[in-house]
């Protein structure tokens, strides 16, 4: 067996530039699939982490059906105060805090950029952010509830926006000074981290919105199922609904198990057509050692035949070309795998100076096992067909080929 693999070395190295180039087709497919496996699911787990710090006691309520999804996040429907009003007259529910965004030009020492602004009733929800969703001041303290004109900064708007700004410091927003009083840890994502938070009255006197919310964030009452009562609000909202004349605004009410099970078969959706594109790569790439393996065989026909006159068998020679094929796509595979957690690390690295969204790449053994032996299969695979060919040459007729 030891001979069989030194010859099959030996041949490939004859063949080197042929080789290299069979072993880059199958390195790229492994490489896509390690790279964009590895983040996918390192996105994953981070996007479960997140709603799961948020605890069960926490409900969504958005404008827009679950079945469209994009109208929900990027739409301009809001939630009318009537609907708000009803939603804290249902029975178990312990808290209402309405969330709306905007962006608005900020200043700040003689620079004006565009922010994203967030409000949330302050005396409510403060606690409800410390207590429920884990925020967490990394400098300064939270707002004073009984001061309007303080204001709370995401991690990067003293980063990347305003560079040096400060807990004391003062910004301009919509003509009104206001202080800034804490700057929060990490929240989650770069859009969550780049936004000011401002006193709901204060926000709405500086946008013009009177009232209603883009989104609630209901709080139930500990111990309640977040599933019946999730079923309680939307009955409650589709009520109001059929006492108005008009069109009609359909609401979402979502649990963390379900906001979570949407994400996670989101994710995985993505993960599954990113591992489609990603094989194809790999399956050009064991046509690549398929084409190799047949031109090898043409080319040593003679020497097939030469091996089986002085009593080479047929498994021996299948042996010989299978084991040339499958050691290319192990190589590949190996090579692959090593570049894509390279690379997948590099990703997260700069993710986390310049994120778009925290998370860390997900690298299993059982991924870096796939990445092995997936490849070798392939190869395998590949080089089955041309090393059964190669096999079944009758030696009289392959000595005679080149002659």
């Amino acid at each position: 067996m030891k001979e069989y693999i030194k010859l099959a070395i030996k041949n490939l190295r004859a063949r080197r530039l042929r080789s290299y180039l069979t072993v880059l087709g199958i390195l790229i497919g492994v490489f896509l699939i390690i790279t964009l496996l590895s983040l996918g699911e390192g996105l994953k787990e981070t996007v479960m982490r997140e709603l799961r710090m948020m605890g069960k006691e926490i409900l969504y309520v958005f404008p827009g059906e679950l079945s469209d999804i994009m109208t929900i996040f990027f739409g301009k429907a809001q939630i009318e105060q009537k609907a708000i009003d009803e939603v804290k007259k249902v029975e178990g529910v312990e808290l209402v805090v309405p969330m709306n965004y905007k962006a608005e030009t900020v200043r700040f020492k003689g620079k004006a950029k565009m922010v994203l602004l967030f409000s949330y009733p302050r005396k409510e929800a403060q606690e409800l952010f410390k207590t429920d969703m884990g925020w967490k001041l990394k400098e300064g303290e939270w707002p004073n509830i009984y001061k309007e004109e303080e204001v709370i900064l995401g991690k990067l708007v003293p980063e990347d926006i305003f560079p040096g700004l400060k807990p004391g410091d003062k910004i301009e927003i919509g003509g009104r000074k206001f202080v800034v009083k804490g700057i929060l840890q990490s929240i989650g994502s770069k859009q969550d981290d780049s936004m000011i938070g401002l006193d709901e009255k204060i926000y709405k006197r500086i946008t013009g919105q009177r009232e209603g919310a883009q989104f609630l964030l209901v709080k139930i009452k500990s111990g309640l199922d977040p599933e019946r009562m999730a079923q309680k609000i939307k009955k409650a909202l589709t009520t109001i609904q059929k006492r108005k004349k008009g069109q009609e605004i359909q609401y979402s009410v979502l649990t963390n198990e379900k906001a979570g099970s949407i994400a996670g078969s989101i994710l995985t959706v993505i993960q599954v057509i990113v591992f489609a594109f990603a094989s194809i790569a790999i399956v050009v790439g064991g046509i690549g050692i398929m084409n190799t393996m047949f031109t090898s065989v043409r080319e040593r026909t003679r020497e097939i035949g030469l091996m089986k006159a002085v009593g080479a068998k047929d498994f021996e020679i299948l042996l010989i070309f299978l084991f040339e094929a499958s050691i290319m796509g192990f190589l590949g595979g190996i090579l692959g795998t090593f570049l894509g957690i390279i690379f997948a690390k590099i990703i997260e690295s700069y993710g986390q100076v310049h994120p778009i969204f925290y998370f860390k790449a997900s690298i299993t053994p059982g991924l870096v096992l796939f990445g092995f032996f997936f490849s070798f299969f392939v190869g395998l695979i590949s080089g089955y067909f041309p090393a059964k060919r190669a096999a079944t040459l009758k030696p009289a007729e392959a000595l005679r080929y080149f002659e």
